[in-house]
């Protein structure tokens, strides 16, 4: 299984920043351990770590943004 890291789309970095921005509660559905999990939250910030770009959640979830399949209902192409 191939786990590095893929660069996000501009477009879709620009959206979850501006639903942090304006503290939008969101529905996200992502990926882990090739399983897939959802949660309601609000991405409070943003991180890179190793060349890694993570979303940071209020209750602390990181989720890397690579393995985000939708936000509120909206899909993202890889």
């Amino acid at each position: 299984m191939d786990n590095k890291y893929k660069p996000i789309a501009c477009q879709f970095y620009d959206e979850l920043e501006s639903l942090a921005v304006k503290k939008v509660k969101s529905k996200i559905v992502y990926s882990e351990d090739n399983i897939q999990k959802e949660i309601e939250d609000f991405i409070v910030d943003f991180k890179t770590l190793n060349k890694e770009e993570f979303m940071i959640l209020q209750n602390g979830l990181q989720i890397r943004l690579d393995k985000v399949l939708s936000v509120n209902g909206k899909e993202f192409k890889k």
